[in-house]
């Protein structure tokens, strides 16, 4: 490996190290290595960035002078939420007690990040994929034959799905 002290290196598209700096041999000498021109610094853009700045400083001016007169700003009040978040800020207004959600709502995050890891490590083992794939196909042939072949038994699979979404619900 070459020192990294005094020069810089590039890696080349063969994945060979490069001394930058040393000299350059021609193409007929080394075949595989490949360098690339540099490029160019970029250019100083001093004209759009006052531009940009003097709009900038408008736009939060107008909006200084719109919550002075009690107006909201026109990007706020286009902006509105939509009626899922509306429904969920109600919901969040209506909870008592928000130490416990808020202590469920991470407790559900930490066990769905174990379960995850503990799955990933079940499936970096050998035989255990391939067998629980099989139990899997096995228990959806069995449930598609004991609940969605015949007509009696699909019509009682669907009440006891409308049952349990009853209970659920609370309706009833």
């Amino acid at each position: 490996m070459a020192s990294t002290s005094s020069s810089t290196l590039s890696i080349s598209s063969s994945s060979t190290l490069v001394d930058v700096k040393a000299p350059r041999q021609s193409a007929a000498a080394s075949p595989q290595c490949v360098t690339l021109p540099t490029l160019p610094p970029p250019p100083v853009q001093t004209q759009s960035r006052p531009w940009k700045t003097t709009a900038y400083c408008r736009k939060i001016a107008r909006n200084v002078m719109a919550m002075a007169t009690g107006e909201a700003p026109a990007e706020v009040a286009a902006a509105e939420l939509p009626e899922i978040a509306k429904t969920l800020q109600e919901a969040w207004d209506k909870v008592e007690d928000k130490y416990a959600v808020s202590s469920l709502a991470v407790t559900g995050v930490i066990a769905i990040w174990g379960s995850s890891g503990m799955i990933s490590a079940i499936d970096r083992l050998p035989l255990v994929p391939g067998v629980l794939e099989i139990v899997g196909i096995g228990y959806t042939g069995w449930f598609a034959y004991k609940n969605l072949v015949f007509k009696p038994d699909r019509e009682a699979l669907i009440q006891k799905i409308k049952d349990t979404y009853k209970d659920v619900i609370g309706s009833g």
